[in-house]
């Protein structure tokens, strides 16, 4: 018993559920919601209901779209190359890299990765979208984004060899060192990917 009513608690409960929102944060938000004008709460659980309804996966790479289309706005773009395709982990992967403004092609979003002690395996992932995509013949190109962790570097592996026999060129994102960082800051791992990943001057 917290001395609250129950349904501040409920909200209390409901909020601490949340990635990154611990029982102190999940109070704080309960009682700002209790206290801002109705409709701030209200449209905020507007907003929450509309994108439950109306937000789903592009029917080809599984980035989030609308409802009404079945294709997200990169895929339905002509002006991305289509042949060259980057996988990342999660849509805020693809959104990061979006940012950086530079990409021309398209993406495929594996909703996770390799995590056999969470029960992430294989069969959870968009992994047979990925495969039948690449054997249709369109692709020249896939881009291995996943994170560079463990699980992200085995998630990466098993998609190379499942690949491998389908002619198509398997790159992965560069690792290493940041432009403007110092060596003298960097940590042993930043330094091997670097050197391992070196390129022709």
């Amino acid at each position: 018993m917290s001395g609250y009513a129950a349904s501040l608690d409920r909200l209390t409960t409901a909020l601490g559920r949340l990635p990154g929102i611990g029982a102190k944060s999940a109070e704080r938000l309960a009682h700002h919601l209790l206290k801002c004008p109705p409709e701030e709460a209200l449209a905020l659980a507007e907003a929450i209901r509309e994108v439950k309804e109306r937000v789903r996966h592009c029917a080809t790479c599984y980035h989030l779209t609308e409802a009404e289309s079945q294709l997200c706005a990169i895929c339905r773009d002509p002006r991305r190359d289509p042949s060259i395709v980057c996988v990342v982990e999660q849509p805020r992967d693809l959104i990061a890299l979006e940012k950086a403004g530079t990409y021309p092609g398209v993406y495929h979003v594996l909703l996770g990765r390799l995590a056999p002690l969470q029960g992430v395996g294989p069969e959870q992932l968009t992994l047979d979208a990925l495969e039948a995509r690449v054997r249709s013949g369109l692709v020249r190109e896939l881009i291995m984004a996943t994170n560079p962790t463990l699980e992200g570097d085995g998630t990466a592996l098993l998609v190379a060899n499942r690949l491998a026999d389908s002619g198509v060129a398997i790159t992965r994102l560069a690792r290493g060192l940041a432009s403007g960082s110092m060596l003298e800051f960097a940590n042993k791992e930043m330094l091997a990917d670097a050197i391992n990943g070196r390129q022709r001057f």
